[in-house]
């Protein structure tokens, strides 16, 4: 069992879960992204996000309307992939796309974009070596 810790930004309270690998994130709808797909390659056996960044998820898989194959979002310091400083140790940046094709990849980031629900949607050129969409959610506005 995996301890998942979600703040929930909208009471200013922490929530625990417990979860298997192939459960459903907290606060996800539809069954759209696992325990074992937020996790990523981490090995922690604790997990942490924020209910906010798992409703802009909700939105943004809900308009665009098919599957979003996701690389990661969670990753502690030492776990590497990332310097010193990434979203990702705070459960809050999500890594999404990379087996997709361009016109898809393109798709999603303009749904994630139009959308309004992230703080940040990286731009593309800032990611052509891993083919992906980034999208980060730092806080509730």
């Amino acid at each position: 069992m995996t301890k998942i810790i979600v703040d929930n930004v909208y009471e200013n309270t922490l929530e625990t879960y417990y979860r298997s690998e192939d459960d459903t994130m907290p606060y996800v709808y539809g069954n759209t992204m696992r325990v074992k797909e937020f996790r990523g390659s981490s090995r922690s056996s604790v997990l942490w996000t924020t209910n906010a960044a798992m409703e802009a998820w909700n939105a943004t898989r809900r308009t665009y309307g098919s599957p979003i194959p996701f690389r990661y979002a969670f990753k502690r310091i030492w776990e590497g992939g990332h310097g010193r400083q990434s979203q990702h140790y705070a459960g809050v940046s999500f890594d999404v796309g990379q087996s997709l094709s361009q016109s898809q990849r393109n798709r999603i980031w303009n749904v994630a974009n139009d959308l309004g629900v992230w703080s940040y949607v990286e731009p593309q050129y800032m990611t052509p070596t891993w083919d992906g969409v980034s999208l980060k959610k730092y806080s509730s506005t």
